[in-house]
């Protein structure tokens, strides 16, 4: 990303995504790889940007936007055991996502992302901008990071779009 002139990081803009998604394209279509995504913080963002793209029927599967709990489990079996101990905003939630978005589509590669995007609802544990990402290939092991962006409410949830596409284009290489 680029650096505005107090040196922080501007977040990705519209084109930047756009472009992401267009070598995650690229590379699905290589590979004979579909996409599915599991989505708390960026509201279906990341599956906005990718289905944006003409084509994307040859290699998006579907997309799940579960902000609640209850949505989290019954979408993607995500184990209340899991929420209740560790929260949504979790290592543990978000591998269960992400496993979870595989078992309950047709996709061979998939992102889960759960975060606190503000401006409310952080902790002193938990602070705004935190977000886990998970990545799986169906048949793999998952792959999650947490990730503490900067920013207001837009800049966290692109930077976390950016972020999630960033890895599937690394597990589909």
């Amino acid at each position: 990303m680029p650096r505005g002139h107090n040196g922080r990081m501007h977040p990705p803009t519209d084109d930047d995504l756009r472009r992401l998604g267009e070598t995650l394209a690229s590379a699905a279509l290589a590979q004979h790889l579909t996409v599915v995504t599991a989505e708390s913080c960026t509201g279906g963002w990341i599956a906005k940007t990718l289905t944006d793209l003409a084509g994307s029927s040859a290699w998006f599967d579907c997309g799940m936007v579960v902000y609640s709990y209850e949505a989290k489990q019954a979408l993607l079996g995500v184990n209340p055991h899991t929420l209740e101990a560790h929260g949504a905003v979790s290592r543990e939630t978000v591998v269960e996502m992400v496993s979870g978005a595989l078992v309950h589509s047709a996709a061979t590669l998939a992102v889960a992302v759960t975060g606190i995007a503000g401006p409310g609802g952080g902790t002193a544990d938990k602070p705004v901008g935190t977000v886990w990402i998970g990545w799986k290939r169906r048949g793999g092991y998952p792959q999650a990071t947490v990730h503490h962006f900067d920013g207001d409410r837009d800049a966290v949830r692109r930077q976390t779009v950016a972020t999630a596409l960033r890895g599937l284009i690394e597990l589909a290489a």
